[in-house]
């Protein structure tokens, strides 16, 4: 029989562990992993540790989580084959002569490669080492060429495929070709406010962003025979996310696809070497076991405080606050942002959904300022994107946002990271504004998902 305590002194205890965990450098996985068994045992009954296996063996044998090393695999074997070069170099020549072109082109392919590789990490440092020298050598300001950087690499988990969007539809049990779908607005939403954010601060100040002089530029002749470099990831797009969407296969089987896809243009490009295909491959497994770790990890902490009656104690003090539905989203947004600044993405998804979610699948969400609301079978798809919106800020927030630790690894030693951050912050008002957007016109998440798949 374990020892007897409050709910209140529990929490506490657990959380203060593992942040003193976190802050004595024990990776995540570890830390709520160790933390979760040491209370488990002291605090717990037998009972409860038959939760050891039961909770994570399904994640061990769930299918959906498949698609993790699979996308993973893809981002790694694309990144190989010069795929992000050519296209950098294609719209590079395109925006070129426009004010802030360069910045403007760097969120572009950053968003295609989003819809390519859905992985933060790989776009990030790839882009940094072709896209910034090329913007600080045509004289454009540090902060917005690394502003731009950071913020169009972070749409790698928001738009489709994404690991994150994965590994929430098996949280939160949703539709993952739901989730994928209703990603996809959002996505473009941001991709455009980075862009407008740009091209009016280069064209106000022209000095932030000059265009390239007129004898760099190329022929329109030029500019359209470049294209061709282009077909081979549209194709590898429209092949990954086609199947997904218009239901010709499940997002696992896509995922195979789009990898066998990866791997042909690879070939095409004639980088297809053992080398290659052993560095993708370890590069995949590194990255699967962080996050499978993770997961084992989150479920067992997560597990044994809603067991201990957590869950019911954190709904009962957010619901006492008596704020409306929108408030309550509100409270919920904020609280993710601040753990955004410390806790990995995994562990902040895994700790929060089973709390959460429960919450707002029984609030009535009405609409706000006279808008239409949210449909009582639509929260948990909507409240999913959201979460991944919100979770993008985790990435550009000091002190721990990974985003600015992948550029400054790859950037210039006359890039500071004062520089990086001071970068990041008018773009995470950006996401602050999309996030807000997504809250007032649910729509934004919710229309694609009921043309693709209907009102189920």
């Amino acid at each position: 029989m374990g020892l007897e305590t409050s709910i209140e002194m529990l929490g506490l205890m657990m959380f203060g562990s593992l942040g003193a965990l976190l802050l004595l450098g024990v990776p995540m996985a570890f830390a709520l992993g160790s933390t979760a068994c040491i209370f488990l045992f002291v605090f717990g009954t037998p009972q409860m540790l038959n939760m050891l296996p039961t909770r994570v063996f399904p994640f061990m044998t769930d299918y959906q989580l498949s698609a993790i090393p699979l996308f993973i695999f893809m981002a790694a074997i694309l990144e190989k084959a010069g795929i992000i070069e050519e296209l950098f170099d294609v719209v590079y020549k395109w925006l070129g002569g426009v004010r802030g072109g360069l910045a403007s082109a760097t969120v572009i392919v950053c968003t295609l490669l989003a819809a390519i590789v859905g992985v933060v990490g790989a776009t990030e440092v790839t882009m940094g080492m072709i896209a910034l020298p090329a913007m600080l050598r045509r004289g454009y300001d540090q902060k917005i060429a690394c502003g731009a950087l950071l913020a169009g690499g972070t749409l790698g988990i928001l738009i489709p495929p994404s690991v994150m969007a994965i590994v929430y539809s098996v949280v939160a049990q949703q539709s993952l070709g739901e989730l994928l779908a209703g990603s996809v607005f959002p996505g473009l939403l941001l991709s455009g406010l980075y862009i407008l954010y740009i091209t009016l601060r280069c064209t106000i100040n022209p000095t932030l962003g000059p265009p390239l002089p007129v004898e760099e530029r190329v022929s329109m002749r030029e500019k359209l025979r470049l294209l061709r470099k282009t077909i081979a990831p549209i194709l590898l797009i429209m092949l990954a996310l086609g199947v997904i969407f218009f239901g010709i296969a499940t997002p696992v089987e896509a995922a195979g696809i789009g990898t066998f896809g990866a791997v042909f243009v690879c070939a095409l490009h004639r980088r297809l070497t053992w080398i290659t295909v052993r560095e993708a491959s370890l590069a995949t497994l590194k990255a699967t076991a962080m996050v499978m770790w993770i997961f084992f990890g989150a479920t067992l902490f997560v597990g044994f405080f809603i067991l201990k009656g957590g869950q019911t104690y954190v709904a009962e003090q957010i619901l006492g606050t008596g704020l409306g539905p929108y408030g309550l989203i509100m409270l919920m947004m904020v609280i993710l942002i601040v753990l955004g600044m410390f806790i990995d993405w995994v562990g902040i998804l895994l700790l929060t959904v089973p709390i959460f979610l429960p919450i707002l699948k029984a609030t009535e969400f009405g609409g706000v300022f006279g808008f239409a609301g949210v449909e009582a079978k639509d929260v948990a798809l909507w409240y999913g994107v959201i979460f991944i919106v919100n979770m993008q800020m985790a990435f550009l927030s000091p002190p721990f946002g990974y985003s600015l630790f992948y550029l400054k690894s790859v950037a210039p030693p006359e890039v500071s990271m004062a520089t990086i951050i001071r970068g990041a912050f008018p773009f995470l008002g950006l996401q602050l504004l999309g996030l807000t957007l997504c809250i007032i016109f649910p729509g934004i998440v919710t229309w694609l998902p009921r043309l693709l798949y209907g009102g189920s």
